[in-house]
């Protein structure tokens, strides 16, 4: 593909986030560090299914595993994120461009209207 801006990296970002699982579980550690097992109580998925989900948001970067004897604490790692705000800053142009025209049909149209809903006559 030319022109690719999406690096290997950060396609492994896009894959965590396209899970709502995962990122509940990011919105999750937003607060703060969290052990694997309270973060498995948040979810009605099995104690299993959570812990596959942290291992692909731990290959991603998007979360830190630290490990204190027999207890895995996550924590939120908001850098690989901006991979994802790159990519869409691409089209933040876009939508503004879009939104700003939208702004000026929406308003001319409400320009030509005399109150009580009727229509300026040419």
């Amino acid at each position: 593909m030319r022109n690719r801006t999406v690096t290997s990296s950060a396609d492994a970002v896009f894959s965590a986030l396209s899970d709502p699982t995962r990122r509940a579980v990011l919105d999750l550690l937003r607060c703060g560090s969290l052990p694997a097992g309270e973060i498995a109580q948040a979810f009605t998925v099995s104690r299993p299914a959570v812990s596959k989900h942290l291992r692909l948001l731990r290959r991603a970067r998007l979360v830190n595993e630290t490990r204190s004897s027999r207890h895995r604490l996550y924590s939120l790692n908001p850098t690989p994120l901006k991979a994802v705000d790159t990519w869409l800053n691409q089209y933040r142009s876009f939508w503004e461009a879009s939104l700003t025209s939208l702004k000026s049909v929406v308003e001319n149209k409400k320009s030509r209207k005399l109150p009580g809903g009727r229509k300026k006559q040419s």
